[in-house]
């Protein structure tokens, strides 16, 4: 681990004294008025949030990325909130819902005074207008349609605040969907605009409690309080305008640098600690908030499109080869449970594969002699004069990834098998991803708490992390994303996880968390369902 630590003194006290400059004054500012005592929620302050990468396209389809979810969930609301505890969907900007018994229609109430940071209501035009974009896209505008929408036909707007939605086949996710970051409601104007210009936070008109205040592109957002807002899920304790007065996000790209500004006292709350940090945190008597993410594990996930991975053998060896539990005991906290399946065992539908994860080394040479692939002089095996060459990017999203495929490589190692690692900034990343045969792995996972989370892993309409033809997969995820009765859906999803085990299509490694480091003058820290933070009843003592 202290290898991935290992720079530049120098350099690393230049990028301390960078982020300081732009702390300026807002580090350790408190609340206007004298120091409450920390039970008691106080008005006023700025809270400091340091971001360990700057956000991406922020249209809100496209912008699942936890940078983007900082922003994005301080500024859009959505039809409906999901608890975190429960995942019980609550009302929110919808007080009330009705759902067709074959999951075909959805008929939402909306709260009356409700508006956008441009002064328009937030009506049933506006929530029809975001939900036609969300559902069917705009090929002119070219915005893609939305990963949580299956099955979408039309809206219908019944009176001023009254909106259906009309689906062609039954889509059980919908009511959940309503709720994710990229269902957040923006104006009539804004969801009317091109892709690109979407993409842009000055172009985004939401009606959270916080709006956009000042801007540097890829270094900093200041987002100031709603003085008006008055519209929070009323399951919330806390009503009305939110504490804080501002939030600071700053992209503050150095682990350490974070972690330092964060127990000096620079900021108040930090995104990304990793798991070698996660100790220093604590020990200065700051706060680690491991959080789930209840979707799709961290893991490598195999493309059968490959010439050497559509060997099922091969892919099998590479499953039985990878020993998960060394990478977390090597690498990681007890923030990172071990996988278990395809899925988190807090997600929907989630079934133990344990046994089918075990690792077997003497099963996977077995299986590598058998598929044809014999050791050569340098260890690695070749078979037809081809070497056994695997490659994969380093995902910049993931924690602690080029070490996780580095250990990775070595246990593959001893098995003949040579990892080539490219760096996640390599120029030919964005294309060469998405050949199988460039490209044969993906180190990657997904969040969701919502049966579909497996469906936008896996389907080939969708993130398609194989790059799948498997006809009968997509088949089985369509199928369980159009299943109304619970517990035949969930039933669906421990059919899928089987059998993408079964054709190990995943190595799974460890159900992610997302891990942030809190001062502990910060309170009342909220999360929604996948970890994204939301700072509307977020205090200072």
């Amino acid at each position: 681990m202290s290898r991935s630590r290992l720079r530049s003194t120098a350099v690393a006290g230049a990028a301390m004294l960078a982020v300081v400059g732009l702390l300026g004054a807002c580090g350790g500012a408190g609340p206007a008025g004298a120091a409450r005592a920390a039970g008691e929620p106080a008005y006023g302050g700025t809270l400091t949030y340091l971001e360990h990468q700057p956000p991406t396209c922020l249209y809100l389809p496209a912008a699942g990325f936890y940078p983007n979810g900082g922003i994005l969930n301080q500024i859009t609301d959505k039809l409906t909130w999901q608890n975190p505890e429960t995942l019980e969907i609550e009302p929110w900007i919808a007080t009330r819902w009705e759902v067709s018994e074959d999951a075909t229609s959805y008929t939402f109430h909306l709260r009356d005074g409700v508006t956008f940071s441009d002064g328009t209501p937030l009506d049933a035009e506006a929530v029809a207008a975001n939900f036609d974009v969300y559902g069917l896209g705009d090929e002119k505008l070219k915005l893609p349609v939305a990963e949580f929408v299956n099955n979408y036909e039309r809206s219908e707007v019944v009176d001023r605040l009254t909106v259906r939605f009309h689906f062609a086949k039954p889509s059980p996710g919908f009511l959940q969907g309503t709720s994710v970051i990229g269902a957040g409601l923006v104006s009539k104007k804004t969801i009317s605009l091109p892709y690109e210009e979407q993409c842009q936070l000055k172009n985004i008109a939401g009606s959270g409690p916080f709006t956009v205040k000042h801007q540097v592109v890829d270094k900093e957002v200041h987002l100031a309080a709603r003085e008006d807002y008055d519209w929070a899920p009323p399951s919330s304790e806390h009503q009305g305008r939110a504490y804080l007065d501002e939030i600071k996000i700053i992209v503050t790209p150095e682990d350490n640098v974070r972690v330092g500004a964060l127990t000096s006292g620079q900021a108040d709350f930090v995104r990304y600690v990793q798991a070698y940090d996660e100790e220093t945190v604590k020990s200065a008597g700051f706060t680690i908030y491991a959080e789930p993410t209840r979707g799709v594990n961290n893991g490598l996930y195999l493309r059968p499109g490959n010439s050497i991975l559509k060997d099922p053998d091969v892919r099998q060896a590479l499953l039985a080869g990878t020993d998960a539990r060394e990478v977390v005991d090597t690498l990681f906290t007890p923030s990172y449970p071990v996988a278990t399946s395809v899925l988190s065992h807090l997600a929907q539908g989630y079934v133990d594969l344990s046994p089918r994860l075990a690792h077997d080394p003497d099963k996977a040479n077995a299986l590598l002699d058998k598929a044809g692939w014999a050791r050569g002089a340098d260890g690695v095996r070749e078979k037809d004069g081809r070497k056994l060459r695997l490659g994969v990017f380093v995902a910049g999203p993931q924690p602690l990834s080029k070490q996780t495929l580095e250990l990775i490589g070595q246990q593959w190692a001893e098995l003949g098998i040579k990892l080539e690692i490219r760096p996640a900034d390599a120029g030919t990343q964005a294309v060469d991803i998405k050949d199988a045969e460039k490209t044969p792995l993906q180190h990657s996972m997904v969040g969701r708490a919502d049966q579909d989370v497996i469906k936008s892993h896996f389907h080939s309409e969708n993130r398609d992390a194989i790059l799948s033809d498997d006809e009968k997969l997509d088949r089985l995820l369509a199928e369980q994303s159009a299943e109304p009765d619970v517990a035949a859906r969930n039933a669906k999803v421990g059919e899928i996880q089987r059998y993408v085990i079964d054709q190990a299509y995943a190595i799974p490694l460890f159900e992610e968390p997302q891990v942030y480091g809190g001062a502990p003058h910060v309170h009342g820290i909220a999360f929604e369902a996948v970890a994204r933070p939301w700072f509307y009843a977020t205090w200072k003592s």
